[in-house]
């Protein structure tokens, strides 16, 4: 029998390297930026072109490469970073594995341009799928310039499951913050494009928080240290009123590297237990600085996976940080001792006037009124009939009323019948009589099934109707959602927004759609995007769905929020028009029908 096993080629051994190193452009960004770290760079500059599928350029000014490490640098494990098993536990650099390069290079059409600082000319090289097509000398700035041109070029596969650009950018920004919140020492800047998203001079870390996500971010930091003999832990959090509905605003960094821990992360969810609602996540940098001989890092290509030798221990010290951050910032809610103490009375009497503002606004015509303006006699004690003896001692004659039959009076009787068999509990379900018993309606899963559906549609045919905004107002957002919101802007108008671009990062929504309510534009827009953002993390939707999904979710009746009975009618009426009626758009019941027969068991 022939043999049958033989070594492969290293063009095709570095593609199946790629695989795991470079999944995307995001990936290639990280490496190459670490590269530049690494090097004791400066001033690192990201440049990015069709979210990276054509171009991704980072331009250090770093110590930079000789002939020969600029050759040598496209060799897989090839790495100045370590010469021994024993290195990889006394770790301080980013990259150490030599496989970034010799990867990147093998999907991709890459140019580099290098040059020491004490020499006059560099070199540049230019490599194609792993093979080397030019290398001469060339006048270039001290440092390194990597381009890498038509990502996956050849391999077309790949390069097919490759998401939408504004995906594709926001996994890109997501790697530069995490790189830039770590080396607040080091200029960082990116362009993509015409734009400059981000030019971020060197400065402390509280700064660099502002600078990337906004001023918002400055009122709600929290300065977090704490240091045992092992451990160190510093950084910032986040005020819990600012907590979000989404992940992706929490930085853990061991030694200078970001690391996913859901072993950590909840040691900092639990130091906020009590303090934000649940499925929100608090804003986080921390860094935790040790040893390295108490940590490998070299658990996953991607060097985002890290396993301690005491856990335990690092997540003790972690919580405690936090909790110490939020008590001695007095982040945790206070009673006001300084308070009215009569607020009870007070707030009877506002719910008193909210009552009879909610009457005189919901109930205006005159036929309404006349069977409304006695309401509060509902609540009274009611009036005990005197008895035989009783009336014996009475001595006046008392008035008789009489009632004449009248289609008023019919018509009063009718809607007091209807009333009995639809009514709201406790303002978060509707309860109408059916011919089996009862049926429960949750307002909120039933809201969002009819707005969903109605969406759905509204995008398909492209025939959102939008009303005009009274008073426009201009909405700041991060890079990666400012991106996304104009990439998905003609689907966004078909729901019926309307908004133009203003300035850096910023929008102007000028109409909202006319089945939801006006004056919230702000809320409503940015909860659209977060809630899309929300629903791709959790959940493969195609773009219409996941909008129409969005948008229903944000605008629906929220449990709490009291209806009229036209409203009660209204949402049943429409609710059992949907083609769906029995669940909402993520699986929950809309209704539940408590039978007749199970409610006699309950008597027997």
């Amino acid at each position: 029998m022939p043999d049958i096993i033989q070594l492969l080629p290293d063009s095709i051994a570095n593609q199946i390297a790629a695989g795991e190193v470079v999944q995307r452009p995001a990936s290639a960004v990280k490496e190459l930026i670490e590269n530049s770290i690494d090097a004791g760079a400066t001033t690192i500059k990201l440049i990015v072109k069709e979210a990276g599928k054509s171009l991704l350029q980072v331009i250090d000014d770093g110590s930079g490469m000789s002939e020969t490490d600029a050759r040598m640098s496209l060799e897989r494990h090839a790495t100045s970073k370590i010469r021994k098993a024993e290195d990889l536990f006394a770790l301080y650099t980013m990259g150490f594995r030599g496989e970034a390069l010799a990867s990147i290079a093998a999907v991709a059409q890459v140019e580099i341009k290098t040059r020491l600082a004490d020499q006059e000319l560099g070199t540049c090289i230019v490599v194609e799928g792993s093979d080397i097509k030019k290398q001469e000398p060339v006048a270039c700035e001290k440092g390194t310039s990597i381009a890498v041109k038509n990502l996956f070029y050849n391999i077309p596969a790949r390069r097919n499951f490759l998401k939408s650009n504004p995906v594709e950018l926001k996994h890109i920004i997501e790697e530069f913050q995490r790189l830039a919140l770590a080396h607040p020492e080091i200029s960082f800047s990116m362009i993509h494009g015409d734009e400059r998203i981000y030019d971020l001079p060197a400065t402390k870390l509280s700064q660099r928080i502002v600078n990337l996500f906004g001023k918002s971010y400055q009122e709600q930091l929290a300065t977090c240290q704490e240091e045992t003999e092992n451990v160190k832990v510093q950084g910032y959090v986040g005020k819990p009123d600012f907590a979000r509905k989404t992940r992706g605003e929490q930085f853990l960094f061991v030694n200078n590297r970001f690391i996913r821990s859901n072993y950590l992360n909840h040691a900092v969810m639990n130091a906020f237990e009590g303090l934000i609602s649940e499925n929100s996540f608090p804003f986080y940098v921390l860094f935790i600085h040790m040893d390295p001989k108490h940590i490998d890092v070299n658990v996953h290509p991607t060097k985002t996976e890290i396993k301690f030798d005491d856990e335990r221990a690092v997540y003790a010290v972690v919580r405690a940080a936090v909790r110490q951050a939020i008590g001695s910032h007095n982040l945790t809610p206070a009673i006001d001792f300084n308070a009215d103490v009569n607020f009870i009375t007070k707030l009877n009497n506002a719910n008193n006037q909210s009552k009879q503002v909610y009457f005189e606004e919901r109930f205006s015509t005159a036929l309404h009124r006349s069977n409304t303006e006695n309401w509060e006699k509902l609540f009274e004690t009611p009036e005990i009939k005197p008895t035989i003896r009783q009336q014996d001692e009475i001595t006046a004659p008392q008035p008789q009323t009489l009632r004449f039959e009248s289609a008023i009076n019919q018509s009063s009787q009718a809607t007091a019948s209807e009333e009995r068999t639809l009514f709201q509990l406790h303002a978060r379900y509707l309860v109408k009589q059916v011919r089996s018993g009862m049926m429960i309606i949750d307002q909120q899963a039933a809201h969002e099934r009819i707005l969903f559906e109605k969406f759905l549609n509204q995008l398909k045919n492209k025939s959102g109707q939008s009303q005009q905004s009274l008073f426009p107002q201009a909405i700041t957002l991060s890079a990666a959602d400012f991106a996304l919101a104009l990439e998905m802007q003609p689907e966004i108008e078909a729901l019926g927004f309307r908004f133009d671009v203003f300035g850096k990062n910023t929008l102007v929504v000028n109409g909202v759609p006319t089945t939801v309510q006006g004056g919230n534009e702000k809320d409503l827009f940015e909860g659209l995007i977060e809630q899309f953002k929300v629903n791709q993390s959790e959940l493969e939707l195609p773009l219409q769905e996941n909008l129409a999904r969005a948008l229903a979710r944000r605008a629906s009746i929220k449990a709490g929020q009291p209806l009229v009975r036209e409203e009660m009618q209204a949402l049943v009426d429409s609710l059992f028009a949907c083609s769906t009626s029995n669940y909402s758009p993520d699986g929950k019941p809309t209704f539940f029908i408590f039978e007749l027969t199970k409610l006699e068991t309950y008597f027997r």
